[in-house]
């Protein structure tokens, strides 16, 4: 098996366009954003103009023709920058339209992606609640089909949940219980739910330590009804489903997390050039040089570990345990650059007008969301053979 992930000359021009994008456009804009928990639209709509919401899927559907590998470096260019941005692709794109074209039907596709591939529209994916965590499996929203209205009539509540409450926002997919299976555990299923349907309530964003310009919040069903068209996929797959999108958005996870890391080396180059000391430039200093130093092979690695997971995903390969191991060692990489970047920084590395600011606080939720690190140790220890 080739393990040469260097970059064809499509994917490395579309990384140095990406890249151009995120210090021309989103770097002078998005501190602004941060600062005022505003969600950045007009940025938004750009990325939707170059393709970026479309890079990995068929250009039937509006996309660009790409795949999960070319998706994952736009991510971590613009996460380079900021996470805000990012997450906002990573969630519109692996969470909100995959789903849809992993499993959804041809009229499914046609009616929902064109928009979701443009960026003029984004999906959000309604997983979590507030008693659930990492335990997915303890669902208790409810739908039922109301068999005299043929709609689905679902309850309950989500949390945590990225992209759902927009303006542009179209739909969340919802996981939901549809009925018992025979040894009584519960059936999950996943319902299409639009944007703006009666008995969906979408709260107010939720005041968070990180990803400022990005859109979170809690959504609660209260006999929302839809029709029963809107099911996703076969009927009580839904956990099965879910697994898979999770598995895949963990390497787009490690890629916004690599990007983050290298983000804190390209910043405390700089700062480390130009802050003086004792009268000389504190990067002459072998003290910080070796800390940055670590900080590039931290990321340098990280980089290693998505491009492998996402190489075999791409290939069609087995990837769920490098799909682990990339997660978890990003991430947790991530929160390290970044605590290293800000003692680089010293106390200007304190002051959210400079980037590494944003950076120590959006990098710890990369720890948690899509998978915490505990749930990647025993994911890879199971593979390992190590049944608990």
């Amino acid at each position: 098996m080739s393990t040469d992930h260097r970059l064809s000359p499509e994917h490395e021009e579309l990384r140095r366009t990406v890249e151009a994008f995120a210090h021309d456009v989103v770097a002078p804009k998005i501190g602004e954003f941060w600062e005022q928990h505003e969600f950045p639209y007009e940025i938004i709509r750009e990325m939707g103009r170059m393709g970026l919401f479309g890079l990995p899927f068929p250009e039937e559907y509006g996309g660009m023709g790409g795949d999960y590998f070319t998706l994952c470096l736009a991510i971590e260019e613009l996460a380079r920058v900021d996470s805000s941005v990012a997450v906002t692709l990573e969630a519109g794109v692996s969470l909100g339209a995959m789903p849809i074209f992993r499993y959804g039907t041809e009229e499914q596709k046609r009616r929902w992606l064109p928009g979701l591939c443009s960026g003029e529209s984004l999906g959000a994916f309604g997983l979590t609640e507030p008693g659930g965590g990492s335990d997915a499996g303890a669902t208790r929203t409810t739908a039922r089909l109301d068999e005299a209205t043929g709609e689905w009539v679902i309850n309950g509540t989500k949390c945590f949940i990225t992209n759902s409450g927009t303006d542009i926002t179209a739909l969340i997919t919802v996981t939901a219980v549809t009925g018992r299976k025979p040894d009584g555990s519960p059936e999950i299923s996943t319902i299409i739910v639009p944007s703006g349907t009666p008995g969906l309530t979408v709260a107010a964003p939720y005041s968070k330590v990180g990803w400022n310009a990005s859109d979170t919040r809690e959504l609660s069903f209260s006999d929302c009804r839809v029709p029963a068209d809107h099911l996703l996929g076969e009927k009580g797959r839904g956990y099965a489903q879910f697994l898979q999108i999770l598995d895949e958005g963990r390497i787009a996870i490690s890629a916004m997390a690599t990007g983050l890391a290298q983000g804190c080396v390209d910043e405390s180059v700089a700062y480390a050039k130009t802050r003086e000391a004792f009268g000389r430039p504190i990067g002459a200093n072998q003290a910080i040089q070796f800390k940055i130093a670590d900080m590039e092979m931290r990321a340098h690695m990280a980089r290693v570990a998505w491009r492998d997971a996402a190489s075999r995903l791409v290939r069609g390969e087995p990837f769920k345990k490098e799909a682990s191991i990339a997660k978890l060692y990003s991430s947790e990489v991530a929160v390290t650059n970044a605590r290293e970047a800000t003692q680089v920084h010293g106390g200007y590395g304190f002051m959210n007008e400079y980037p590494v600011a944003r950076m120590w606080r959006d990098s710890k939720i990369l720890e948690i969301g899509e998978g915490t690190s505990e749930v990647q140790r025993m994911l890879i220890a199971r593979d390992l053979g190590l049944a608990g």
